[in-house]
């Protein structure tokens, strides 16, 4: 395959470019995934996890918390106490109500 590079104009140069430099990344990506799974084949094969050879730490896996607060007028409405205060849950709180009383 030749290309003459000359009579090209600089929007065809530019898309070649960028085409080249997706094969190369896309290549490097094959070439990483597949010797990253032939490791784990070895470490296997001798009785190992890859994690264990190299010391990395395994991700765990978590649980999804579970609902500790419930609305009053929509009991369905659940919050588990993690990240920002639902709207009812403050409006709550600013009529008076305690956390307890909304605790399921």
């Amino acid at each position: 395959m030749s290309i003459d590079f000359h009579s090209l104009s600089l929007k065809e140069l530019k898309d070649i470019q960028s085409q080249v430099a997706k094969a190369i990344a896309s290549f490097e990506d094959r070439v990483k995934k597949k010797a990253l799974a032939e490791l784990h084949e070895k470490a296997r094969e001798l009785g190992f996890s890859l994690e264990e050879l190299t010391g990395t730490p395994v991700a765990r896996k978590r649980t999804p918390s579970s609902a500790k607060y419930a609305n009053p007028a929509n009991p369905a409405d659940t919050w588990t106490g993690r990240g920002r205060k639902p709207r009812w849950f403050a409006e709550a709180l600013a009529k008076g109500k305690r956390p307890e009383d909304m605790a399921i």
